[in-house]
């Protein structure tokens, strides 16, 4: 990489097909020279939004290929799991923004594998409800097996829980329920998940659930061209049917493992111990040992610990009977819920303004002191031509912040990775005058470049703003705030932002 120069990295641009000349020229009119670093080159054509971090670093290590697939161009990464990659990617024509799930290398070499996971997909495409994710198009060419979603802002249940802890009951009873009615409507269409899971549900940034890798039940057991497909993913159904003695389309299987999400929702721990060990998966001891809720959980209201463990009985014919009765005994719960005052608040019910003064031991700084607000009018001039670092991961959400600080005249640099925004400055560089961090979908890893960028030497005296849900009480609470470090709460009003970045950035440091 050493060796790359601005030039040779253009050159490779337009050989991946990333970009044409006419968009590389802009970039050099720009820079009024092709004599220019390496790095002023880059900068330009991220803050163009001409390229991504993804796509740079897969240039400059020399990559040749990756960055399509079929009509859909590659922006990054944004997930991965044992089977496959899911990146985030735009169609050429049309420039919607999708999800395409790509199956792992290594899997190729299996036609057996390659061909379940086409099928699995071609199965989900049928699908369209609102709680599920859809498919739009399945690859025809064995040799690059993909399937092309809808992407989701969001993060899957198990992140937003990790992140979360808990769950307050209400909040995982909506979930629960937004998962059921995506079943319900499955079932209607003969089709059931058999690989429900924590990871295999996307909460999207509306808190909404919806459910992916439908089709599973056609193509995870039995034969392809006489070769047995042994998936890992279907070990925990396996055991949990042995013990029942039931077969393995029996829709209260799913059921079970529904019961379990919610279980873990509102623990914050998992029923059954989590291990990749294939003997210890299969034992039937992980369903056996699952303590009752109500010894993780001994406040927890009566009518939802009865819920989930009729949901989890290990007796099938104790569990309900079809999804669609499940879903109408957890609306039920939800009502029960919202009429009881007792469970209206929890976890997450405490104004973010106290945890702020409780995290600093002094006056809240997140709701910050209007008074001390500088009055402000609609003015394209109003930033000063200031530069703001951006870091969050959900494209929506840089979209409008770009565009409203923009047209109030502030310069925005966007990143999707904390890490990568902090270590912009380590040369001494003071690449933004203030940087926000936002924590709803990043989390912890928000938080920790937040806190670390107060703490470095080279930083230290840059304003940032945390922006937070109110729910992520122990991301507040170990904030490490400051007069130039402060915590906005979402929602959030553009108008909010202003004043706190014309507050922050008025401030001699």
């Amino acid at each position: 990489m050493s060796d790359v120069t601005a030039d040779k990295l253009a050159q490779r641009i337009v050989r991946a097909g990333l970009l044409d000349g006419r968009q590389i020229e802009s970039v050099w009119a720009e820079l009024q020279t092709r004599e220019v670093p390496l790095q002023a080159f880059t900068t330009v054509l991220l803050r163009k939004n001409l390229l991504t971090n993804y796509q740079v670093d897969r240039l400059l290590k020399g990559e040749k290929g990756g960055y399509f697939f079929g009509n859909y161009k590659v922006l990054y990464i944004a997930g991965a799991g044992t089977f496959a990659r899911v990146y985030r990617a735009v169609d050429k024509e049309s420039g919607k923004m999708t999800a395409v799930k790509v199956l792992r290398k290594r899997f190729r070499e299996n036609a057996g594998q390659t061909e379940a996971f086409l099928r699995e997909g071609k199965i989900g495409a049928k699908l369209r409800h609102p709680n599920i994710v859809p498919i739009y198009a399945v690859s025809e060419n064995a040799a690059e097996p993909y399937l092309v979603m809808d992407f989701i802002e969001g993060r899957t249940l198990r992140e937003f829980v990790k992140v979360r802890k808990k769950l307050v009951p209400l909040e995982a009873i909506s979930l629960t329920i937004d998962i059921l009615a995506g079943l319900a409507y499955a079932a209607e269409q003969g089709m059931q998940h058999r690989d429900l899971k924590m990871s295999n549900v996307l909460v999207t940034s509306r808190g909404q659930a919806k459910l992916v890798d439908f089709g599973l039940a056609a193509v995870a057991s039995g034969e392809i061209d006489g070769e047995e497909i042994k998936n890992p993913r279907t070990i925990d159904y396996a055991v949990l049917e042995k013990m029942s003695g039931v077969r393995p389309n029996d829709i209260r299987s799913d059921l079970f493992f529904v019961g379990a999400m919610l279980y873990n929702m509102v623990a914050g721990v998992p029923p059954m111990s989590e291990t990749k060990d294939r003997n210890q998966r299969s034992s039937t001891t992980r369903f056996t040992d699952i303590k009752p809720i109500t010894d993780l959980e001994p406040d927890l209201p009566r009518v939802l610990a009865q819920f989930i463990s009729r949901s989890m009985e290990l007796k099938p014919e104790k569990r309900f009977a079809t999804t669609g009765e499940m879903l109408e005994e957890a609306k039920k719960v939800q009502e029960k819920l919202k009429s009881d005052p007792a469970t209206a608040g929890g976890p997450g019910s405490e104004s973010i303004a106290a945890l702020a003064a409780a995290a600093l031991d002094g006056p809240p700084v997140s709701a910050i002191d209007r008074s001390s607000m500088p009055r402000i009018k609609d003015s394209a001039t109003e930033g000063g031509n200031r530069t703001v670092m951006i870091v969050e991961s959900r494209m929506d959400m840089q979209d409008v912040l770009r565009d409203r600080l923009k047209k109030y005249g502030y310069r925005v640099l966007i990143f999707s990775d904390p890490d990568r925004a902090v270590k912009r400055f380590e040369d001494g560089e003071r690449v933004a005058d203030c940087v926000v961090f936002s924590t709803p979908e990043l989390g912890e890893s928000a938080l920790r470049a937040f806190n670390k960028f107060g703490s470095l030497e080279q930083t230290t005296n840059i304003p940032a703003i945390l922006f937070v849900d109110q729910r992520q009480t122990s991301l507040i609470k170990a904030a490490e705030l400051g007069p130039t470090r402060v915590l906005l709460s979402m929602p959030l009003k553009v108008k909010e932002l202003r004043e706190a970045l014309l507050r922050l950035t008025q401030t001699p440091t």
